[in-house]
């Protein structure tokens, strides 16, 4: 089924991660083997994926690039089955097992043996995740009351927090960059990214971004990457497409009037709060909205349609049961509930606080963006993938196991005391999300959606890991939104998910 240019994965990781030299150039056209098929990535500049740029270089201090994180087979993230793979490859000194934040904790860690390092970097091994510590702003409305983290990294000033490695590629329709946004902020010196400022503000944020990353996740010293350098690598970034384009059962995505892979991205219309489902619902909120230009009065739902023509296929087929799963993606009702960031307040863009208490949506409503599947405008939001049942830590109100994460209890405080002192308003989370960058208890837990292309190339899901597979995901929306999938209907959209 996989015909055209094949790079066999295994030795491709080990080429981009340990030498990133001795294959310099990747032509588009080249698949990738997954679990479902093959992914692409696909470059708009040089035809293809030039592996000589400064993304690819060490230019730290203890041998990573963003390559050593980003890699063209897994989608330009890190897939857990890879990570692991790469460890059993080099026994674990591939340059992506560091201890600063590849490891589970920084201190109180023996890596001098292959058990050490096996236990010492576990979550990456297994779920793919990089440890990301945040120390909690000074002028925080509230207060870390217990952080239990089974790894030792407990401290309360700086939190440990586990996230995946977002994709760095099809990055020109990101509202916010990273998951907590703070590439976007004051926090760090950038700037949010607004209709009014897209695109200088996210070009100039994921350049910041680069920096960032080389001095925290490459040790850097500051001095790279160069100006130049960081231009190098946003072009690069910039450029890149990225989809699943073979499905082993329905093979090429591109074929019978169908538009999957990568190359249909290139020409995708976006700007930011396109299609907004969230400005219409609030139309205070997320300006200037619309679907064809901006503030034209549109919406859809309908936010995927590259099988659209595959509706007609005979009803047994894969592809078939791909169209199935894109109208279910598109219409299927979901009272949404008990979303921060929508249903107690909407106060992240500063503009709204209220929310809508009970919401009758569909997956349009958080992922808005047509064709990619994020949110056009940022707006980070809680659905509870890292909020465990303070009952049983094992597994969070909507059945993901979160219990190989920490447990942090924040509590807000009342500034009417000197000094102020915490409340008995109190969340439990494994991850601050926003909160941890603008310091406010209104956004504790709350983090942006990812890009939904490429989802074959990089489990497992969520920002923390914890569906293991896009079963998983959909099982959490069934249970935590009470969302209503017959068995075929599950099937179906797990079919569609896989293919983008």
């Amino acid at each position: 089924m996989l015909i055209g240019v094949l790079v066999p994965v295994a030795v491709l990781l080990v080429i981009v991660a340990v030498s990133g030299h001795q294959i310099t150039f990747i032509p588009n056209g080249t698949f990738f083997g997954n679990p479902n098929g093959a992914s692409e990535t696909y470059s708009t500049t040089g035809e293809g994926v030039d592996l000589t740029g400064p993304f690819f270089q060490s230019l730290g201090t203890n041998g990573r690039s963003c390559g050593s994180c980003h890699q063209p087979s897994d989608g330009m993230s890190v897939s857990a089955a890879n990570v692991q793979q790469r460890f059993l490859q080099t026994q674990g000194h591939d340059p992506i097992f560091r201890t600063n934040d590849g490891s589970n904790c920084n201190h109180s860690i023996d890596v001098s043996t292959l058990a050490g390092r096996s236990a010492a970097y576990s979550l990456l091994r297994t779920r793919g995740l990089i440890r990301i510590a945040i120390a909690v702003p000074a002028s925080a409305d509230y207060r870390v009351v217990a952080a239990n983290n089974p790894y030792g990294c407990n401290e309360s000033d700086v939190i440990s927090m586990y996230r995946r490695p977002l994709p760095s590629t099809n990055l020109r329709f990101l509202s916010a960059v990273m998951f907590d946004g703070r590439e976007s902020s004051a926090s760090t010196g950038t700037t949010k990214i607004l209709y009014s400022n897209y695109p200088p503000s996210l070009l100039n944020d994921l350049a910041h971004q680069s920096v960032d990353a080389t001095t925290g996740h490459a040790q850097g010293d500051g001095s790279r990457p160069t100006p130049n350098e960081q231009q190098e690598i946003v072009n690069f970034e910039m450029a890149l497409s990225t989809a699943q384009i073979i499905d082993n059962d329905a093979g090429r995505l591109d074929t019978h009037g169908a538009t999957g892979g990568p190359v249909p991205l290139t020409t995708q219309p976006f700007f930011i709060s396109v299609n907004s489902s969230v400005h219409f619902l609030l139309p205070q909120f997320e300006q200037p909205g619309g679907l064809v230009t901006p503030g034209d009065g549109q919406f859809t739902p309908a936010i995927f349609n590259p099988f659209d023509s595959w509706a007609s296929m005979p009803a047994m087929s894969p592809r078939a049961a791909i169209a199935r799963g894109q109208a279910i993606f598109n219409s299927k009702a979901i009272n949404i509930s008990g979303v921060a960031g929508i249903n107690d307040d909407v106060s992240a863009g500063g503009l709204v606080a209220g929310g809508i208490p009970s919401l009758m949506g569909t997956c349009a409503t958080c992922h808005d963006t047509p064709n990619v599947g994020n949110h056009s405008f940022p707006t980070p939001l809680n659905i509870g993938t890292g909020d465990p049942d303070p009952s049983n830590l094992a597994a969070n109100l909507g059945g993901l196991d979160v219990s190989y994460l920490p447990s942090i209890t924040v509590c807000k405080l009342d500034l009417a005391t000197n000094p102020p002192t915490p409340t008995s308003n109190c969340k439990t989370t494994t991850d601050l999300g926003q909160a941890l960058i603008d310091g406010k208890f209104a956004h504790v837990g709350k983090v942006k959606g990812p890009i939904l292309r490429g989802l074959s190339a990089r489990a497992p899901y969520f920002h923390n890991g914890s569906a293991r597979t896009l079963m998983d995901a959909v099982h959490f929306y069934e249970v935590r939104f009470g969302l209503a999938l017959t068995p075929q209907e599950e099937s179906d959209l797990i079919a569609f998910l896989s293919v983008l």
